[in-house]
């Protein structure tokens, strides 16, 4: 295991290349056909690996919750994945990936850890609506189609988070999200491959009076953006008059985070667009390599008051020359 967090330690340098390294592991086998398929986990959530120390075990827990794990001073979740996804394995699984979401530390027991797997973004895809998150019921938030190993699903951790252990929307400080206050129209371009998330920004946007697009990747964002370039060229105004701001997700199919931003920041005329990166990706590394890309600010998921400020502080100020911080 050590050997394998030390692969884990050294590849993070992976961020804004659009390529990614996965975690691949096995949660068992399909209940109704027998098959074993390999699910993936971006290395820059894991924090550790290990054999399952002993759980402690409080009552009226949900089925899917195995029990607290005290680690080193912190009392952490863990959830059984193959009970929450209904697999069938051999025997108890023992091992366990420690992960962190949103600066929330939860471990998730799998039957077996295989390997690191490293691929581009433009080879992740979204999965048809019966199986993608996106229809509301699903669990598969992307898949990646490979020669060797078939396909690699990748789980809509966020939506996992919310059923489980409760890792959700704060209804109050949703509450709390004022209108904008602006004499001009904004319009926000949104991106997440989690339908989570984007209801979540959904949300806060409906509470702000401003409009929003959202999109389920960067390559769809892109393609859009480039449209609305080509708008604002040809009609000879600001590109922001079309777009005010762009929001965006880093881990998405085809296209991830970084790699958009530095696409907007690299067009002559979409390089006015604020980006700001809204990410379950914890950590002031994941920040300093969004200001590397241009990115304007850079917010945590799931905390719609700080969202809504630092939206505030750019629509507020987009027409004055401000360096966002």
């Amino acid at each position: 295991m050590s050997e394998l967090l030390r692969i884990i330690d050294a590849r993070t340098k992976l961020a804004g290349t659009n390529k990614v390294e996965l975690l691949l592991f096995q949660i068992g086998s399909d209940p109704a056909t027998g098959t074993v398929e390999t699910y993936g986990i971006n290395v820059f959530k894991v924090r550790e690996i290990m054999i399952a120390p002993r759980l402690h075990h409080p009552p009226q827990r949900q089925t899917e919750i195995e029990g607290m794990l005290s680690l080193r001073g912190s009392l952490i979740p863990v959830v059984n994945l193959p009970a929450y996804c209904g697999t069938v394995v051999s025997e108890p699984p023992k091992v366990l990936i420690v992960t962190e979401y949103n600066d929330h530390t939860q471990g998730f027991l799998v039957e077996r850890v295989e390997t690191i797997y490293r691929c581009d973004w433009s080879q992740v895809r979204t999965p048809p609506p019966t199986f993608a998150s996106s229809d509301g019921h699903g669990i598969i938030t992307a898949v990646v189609e490979t020669a060797s190993r078939g396909l690699i699903l990748l789980l809509d951790v966020e939506k996992i988070l919310l059923d489980t252990i409760g890792v959700k929307h704060d209804d109050a400080a949703y509450g709390a999200v004022e209108p904008l206050k602006t004499n001009r129209t904004h319009r926000v371009v949104y991106c997440d491959d989690s339908l989570v998330a984007r209801r979540q920004i959904e949300q806060t946007l409906e509470r702000f009076g401003v409009e929003g697009i959202s999109f389920p990747n960067g390559k769809r964002t892109w393609d859009y953006l480039q449209q609305c370039a080509a708008i604002a060229n040809s009609q000879n105004i600001p590109v922001t008059q079309l777009v005010s701001l762009v929001l965006s997700d880093i881990e998405m199919p085809e296209m991830d985070g970084f790699a958009l931003t530095r696409c907007i920041k690299a067009d002559h005329i979409l390089r006015t667009i604020p980006v700001v990166l809204h990410s379950s990706l914890s950590g002031t590394a994941n920040e300093h390599l969004g200001r590397s890309v241009g990115a304007d600010a850079y917010v945590s998921k799931f905390e719609p008051s700080r969202l809504a400020d630092t939206l505030r502080q750019i629509l507020e100020h987009l027409a004055g020359n401000v360096t966002y911080a």
